[in-house]
Formats: structure tokens, C-alpha cells, sequence
């Protein structure tokens, strides 16, 4: 067996170390929340974080300036599209019922550096859309009043002129983010309570404006004299596909709080699927009615719906659309402080952010800690700071996760996972894989990640020896490189890259090859069977395709948007390496001499027997240049001599 130079095992341990995972205990339900979300819980807090001021602003903006009336199909597309990802974190919150969302996902099949990174993303993702939120809520809710607020503030208050500042300090918005995180820190019951005041009544005013809607529709509106149905043909229905795809970022709050459900298992693939769909029927419902109502052209970009009815005559249906954003945003603004305390809180319980945020108070049984820190930071931003050139930000954080997500489904689809025992699991990574078990017995005994028996005549001597789940695992790489490229391609090589025609596709035919060979390589590989919790369907094309549309979104986010990224992940470098590498729970794992694992060790007569074994930083290698514990070997003689 090779083994590496002493001067580099230095950087394999370091390596390892990045790439730890996350070793889950046997008993998922086991945590310090309280599980007493339903079914219905969790729908209604997808549908808050979905359908908020998007519903309000967003359909007017892209009917008027990218899609016109087919915005709908636009919609369409960008619900299918969110569909793909919804599907990959439905399957993890199923079957890891544990709150973090992507974080934890990440965690349990890639490795800690990534997980960290992800969760650190989603951290600020959260934050800046906590305070865009509030400061829209708080914007529209003034010009309510004709602007009286923010009149009384610059007038009485102060007022400032600064770079990246608002121009006065939003004390309303500030004030709505502390109040609802003092609501927020008095339990989940009390935080979906609320949620459900807010969801009724935003999908009550949602209901009226379809049917009122509907009775002053003029189908004159997509007529050739307006424009017609697609005046910006496919390319306006692509780029409003594309804007439209963020209407539906929030659905995962559910997952979030898969930790807090009463039987994840069912609640969260039923909730992902009722919640999208109810938000994709009200996104397209309310685009057909308010582009049937009155020419696209002369939509309203900032109050659509409530200029829309006021242009008809009906100004008082202004006010309860007005009563419905507010209501909507409300949601939104629930699910965002929501989601940031316990991502947070899943961080810090597995020692890479500071333990401080891991404390839950015995009462309300929420990480009250997390809740009230951030909650506060929120609102000092808020208060603060012009969140317009920030709000893109929250564009690429998202797409990351979902990528990161998408990947992982394929990883553990490729992995062997007992789902019966109580003893700790944990999934294996790339570094970690060792062969331990005869490659002739391996090849009799075919399972999960391993090569399909009907393609070993044809692949077996290419990728037989390998482990089971390895070339999956470079498959995923070599998708995720394959697709990066391509998108490159698409999106930069005839403009800014300035590629000659036939450059331009024998690139585009190179890419697309080798996205389809790391599809069908997969493929062709055992995937893990599990009839007691939801599993994405037709793996790996649907996460496959899913990770192909966000590194494509990803391509079209603005440079400035890019470099605010990559100072982003050079400050959570920093605060990993300084902090969370040294006070990881799996390091300190790893150091513990009692830490027992499964292994297969191949006795003299050729049969397969398990046995526990202490893991042990140092190893021996047998007759046939296998890695096993020196563990092991006493209890592979004790069997070989009870034979």
C-alpha cells in the first residue's frame, strides 16, 4: 500500500480535518428543542417565507420591464426550477431531522470547511434579507401616511449624507426587527402563532384580489395592439424566469425547523410540496389577473396591485391590498428571524461558532442567545445602512446552497447508511474511504455505490476496484466543474471572452460531454434504496439539473456582487481557522480513544465478518496490503478460531 512522505503528513491531516464529517447520533428524534411543529405548521411557514412583498412588487417589475404578460410562463419555469432544489432539501430534512438546513446537509456528506462556509453564507443571507424586509415593510407602511415618518426623522432626528448609508436612520424598521425577535424568543408556538395570523390574512387579500381580479379583467390587454402576450419574446421569458426564480427563495425554513416537527419524516416532503405549490399558483394567479386588468405598459413598478385597482376606480381595494402586503411581509420577516437563530445555534452545538449561541433556554426551549444577538444586528442594519446594493448579495449566498444541497443528495444517495441502528453514524467522505474488504468479495456482494451488475461487463475493469461511493464522488466534482465551465461559456464567450464561432462550440459540445458522462457515471452506480423517508426522484438528473440552473443564475450576478463574496468568505476563513477548527466537536471526536466503528475484515478462508473495533490513529497493514486497526486483529483471530 503507497504511502505518503513524512514531510506531507502535516497537510493529509489538515486535509482530513477539513474534510471531517459530521457523525450523527442513532437517535435523530433526540434534541434539545421542543418537536411540536404539525404538518400545517411547517406549510404556512413555507408559504410566509415564499409569498411576501415579491407577490407585490416583484410581478408589476418584471411584467413591465423584462416579460410583460408572460410573466406567467416566467413564473412557470422559475417554480419548476425552485422545484428541483425544494426536492433535494425535502429529502435531506426527511431523513436528517436536524435543524441547520444546508449547513447540516452540507455537514453530513461533503465536509466541514464547506459546511461551515455554506452556513456562514446563509448567516449574512438571512441578516441582509431581514433587513431589506423590514425597511421595505417600513418604507411602505410609510408612504401609507404620505411619507410622514420619514419626513418627522430627517426634520427632527438627524440626517446623514455617507456612502452606503441610508440618508436617515430607520427607526421603524429597527423597531419592528426588536420587537419581533423579543416574539420570537418566547417559543416556536408562539412564532408559528403569529405566522398563522399573517399567512391567513395575506392569503385572504390574495384570494380577494383574484376573484375581484378576475371580474375586471379586460383579455383586450394581450392583444397585438398592446404588445401581445411575449413582446420580449423567449429571451424576456428566460430573464424573468431568472428574476422570478427568488420569489421562491424561503421554502427553506422548512427544513430549518425539521429539528422542531413532530414527525419530520412525513412533514417536511408533504409541507415543501403544498407550500411551493400554493406559491406558485398565487405568483401566476396574481401576474394573470394583474396584467388582465390593465396594460402591461402602464404598470407601477413599487405597488402594482394597489395602483391597479386604484386606476380602475376602486381606491379603497387599495387599502386592503396594502393590509395584505404588510401582512406578507410580516411572514417573511418571521421566517428570516426564524431560520438565522438556529443555523446559528447549529454552528455553535458543533463547536464552529462561538458555544455562547448554543445555549437553548430551558423554558421556551429556543436558542434565545441566537435569537436576540442577531435579531439586534439586524436591526442596527436596518437602521443604518442603504441595503440596495446589498440586497444581490442575497442572490448568490442562496445559490450557493442550493448548489451545495443538490450535490450532497447525490453523495448520500451513493452511500450505505443503516437505518435501524442506534449506534452513531457517519457518513463517509472522499478522504476518508479506505480499503478494508477483498475486491473479489467486494465485487460478489454488490451494494450500495457500487457498479450495477448489468454494466460491469462493460465498465468493471474501469471503475470495479474502486470503493464503493468513490467514483460518484468524483463524478459530483467533475459536474460541478463541467457545469461552471459551460455556464462560462454561455454566458461570457461571446461578449466578453470574444470566442470565435467554432472556439465557441467545440467548448460548448467539450462541457456538455463531460456534464452528461459525470450524469451517466453516476448513473450507473447502486443508488441507496430507503422506503421510509422521501427520496428525490430520478437521481442524479434532477439535482444535476438543478446545480446546471444556479451556477447559471450564479454567472449572471454583477462583479461588485462577486468581490463583496469574496471578502465574505475571506472574513469566515478567518474566524474558521481562528476558532472553529480548534473547538470542532468532530475533532475533539476524533481525539477520544473509545470512539467504536464497524469494520469488515477479510479472515484466511475468504468469509466477510464484522467486528467493533476501537479506531485508532495508527494502523497495521495484513498480508494482502489492507489498512485495518490493530483492533481488529484479535477479533478476527477469536472468529477464525471459533470456526
Amino acid at each position: 500500500m503507497a504511502t505518503c512522505p513524512r514531510g506531507c503528513a502535516p497537510a493529509v491531516r489538515l486535509c482530513q480535518k477539513l474534510n471531517r464529517l459530521k457523525t450523527l447520533d442513532g437517535d435523530m428524534m433526540a434534541t434539545s428543542l421542543k418537536r411540536c411543529l404539525s404538518t400545517l405548521d411547517l406549510t404556512l411557514m413555507g408559504v410566509g417565507g415564499m409569498v411576501g412583498s415579491g407577490l407585490y412588487v416583484l410581478t408589476g417589475t418584471v411584467a413591465k420591464d423584462t416579460a410583460g404578460p408572460a410573466v406567467i410562463i416566467s413564473f412557470i419555469f422559475a417554480g419548476i426550477a425552485s422545484l428541483l432544489a425544494a426536492f433535494c432539501y425535502a429529502e435531506f430534512g426527511a431523513s436528517i431531522p436536524k435543524t441547520g438546513s444546508a449547513y447540516m446537509f452540507t455537514y453530513v456528506s461533503v465536509g466541514e470547511l464547506w459546511a461551515f462556509l455554506i452556513g456562514w453564507n446563509v448567516i449574512l443571507e438571512n441578516m441582509i434579507g431581514g433587513a431589506a424586509v423590514a425597511r421595505a415593510w417600513s418604507g411602505y407602511l410609510d408612504s401609507i401616511f404620505n411619507h410622514a415618518i420619514q419626513n418627522f426623522t430627517e426634520t427632527h432626528i438627524m440626517q446623514w449624507h455617507v456612502p452606503f448609508l441610508a440618508h436617515y436612520p430607520d427607526l421603524l424598521a429597527a423597531g419592528i426587527l426588536v420587537v419581533a425577535s423579543v416574539f420570537i424568543s418566547f417559543g416556536v408556538q408562539v412564532s408559528s402563532y403569529l405566522n398563522h395570523i399573517f399567512s391567513s390574512i395575506s392569503m385572504g387579500v390574495i384570494v380577494f384580489i383574484l376573484v375581484f381580479g378576475f371580474v375586471l379583467a379586460e383579455p383586450a390587454n394581450w392583444s397585438q395592439e398592446q404588445g401581445g402576450f411575449a413582446p420580449f419574446g423567449l429571451s424576456g421569458i428566460l430573464a424573468g424566469s431568472a428574476t422570478c426564480f427568488y420569489a421562491f427563495v424561503g421554502f427553506d425554513v422548512i427544513a430549518s425547523s425539521s429539528e422542531e416537527a413532530k414527525n419530520p419524516q412525513k412533514a417536511v416532503p408533504i409541507a415543501t410540496a403544498i407550500s411551493l405549490g400554493l406559491a406558485a399558483t398565487a405568483y401566476i394567479l396574481v401576474s394573470t389577473v394583474l396584467t388582465l386588468m390593465v396594460p402591461w405598459r402602464t404598470l407601477d413598478p413599487n405597488s402594482a396591485l394597489a395602483d391597479a385597482f386604484f386606476r380602475r376606480g376602486y381606491s379603497w381595494a387599495g387599502i386592503i391590498v396594502a393590509v395584505g402586503s404588510i401582512c406578507a411581509m410580516n411572514t417573511v420577516l418571521l421566517c428570516n428571524l426564524f431560520s438565522l437563530p438556529r443555523i446559528v445555534y447549529a454552528m455553535a452545538e458543533d463547536g464552529l461558532f462561538f458555544s455562547i449561541f448554543a445555549r437553548v433556554n430551558p423554558l421556551t426551549k429556543v436558542p434565545v442567545n441566537a435569537i436576540l444577538v442577531f435579531g439586534i444586528l439586524m436591526a442596527a442594519m436596518a437602521l443604518m445602512f442603504d441595503l440596495e446594493a446589498l440586497v444581490q448579495f442575497l442572490s448568490i449566498g442562496t445559490l450557493l446552497a442550493y448548489t451545495f444541497v443538490a450535490a450532497s443528495v447525490i453523495v448520500l444517495q451513493s452511500q450505505a447508511i443503516s437505518e435501524d441502528t442506534d449506534e452513531p453514524k457517519q457518513y463517509e467522505s472522499l478522504s476518508d474511504k479506505i480499503q478494508l474488504v477483498d475486491s473479489q468479495v467486494t465485487r460478489e456482494r454488490r451494494g450500495v455505490g457500487q457498479l450495477k451488475a448489468c454494466w460491469e461487463p462493460y465498465l468493471d475493469r474501469l471503475v470495479g476496484d474502486c470503493e464503493p461511493g468513490e467514483v460518484v464522488a468524483f463524478c459530483v466534482t467533475g459536474l460541478i466543474v463541467s457545469s461552471v465551465s459551460l455556464c462560462v461559456v454561455l454566458e461570457f464567450g461571446n461578449n466578453e471572452l470574444q470566442l470565435p464561432v467554432w472556439s465557441f462550440a467545440m467548448l460548448l459540445v467539450i462541457f456538455s460531454l463531460a456534464l452528461i458522462l459525470s450524469l451517466a457515471l453516476i448513473w450507473v452506480h447502486e443508488p441507496r434504496k430507503n422506503s421510509k423517508t422521501f427520496q428525490v426522484p430520478l437521481v442524479p438528473l434532477t439535482p444535476g439539473v438543478s446545480i446546471l440552473i444556479n451556477i447559471f443564475l450564479m454567472m449572471k450576478l454583477s462583479l461588485l456582487t462577486w468581490i463583496r463574496f469574496t471578502v465574505w468568505i475571506a472574513i469566515g476563513l478567518f474566524v474558521y481557522f481562528g476558532y472553529g477548527i480548534w473547538h470542532s466537536k468532530e475533532g475533539k471526536r476524533e481525539l477520544q480513544p473509545k470512539d467504536m466503528a464497524a469494520r469488515y475484515v477479510v479472515l484466511p478462508s475468504g468469509s466477510l465478518v464484522e467486528t467493533v473495533q476501537s479506531v485508532q490513529p495508527d494502523g497495521q497493514v495484513d498480508t494482502s496490503g489492507h489498512l485495518i486497526s490493530s483492533a481488529s486483529i484479535p477479533a478476527a483471530e477469536e472468529c477464525a478460531e471459533k470456526r
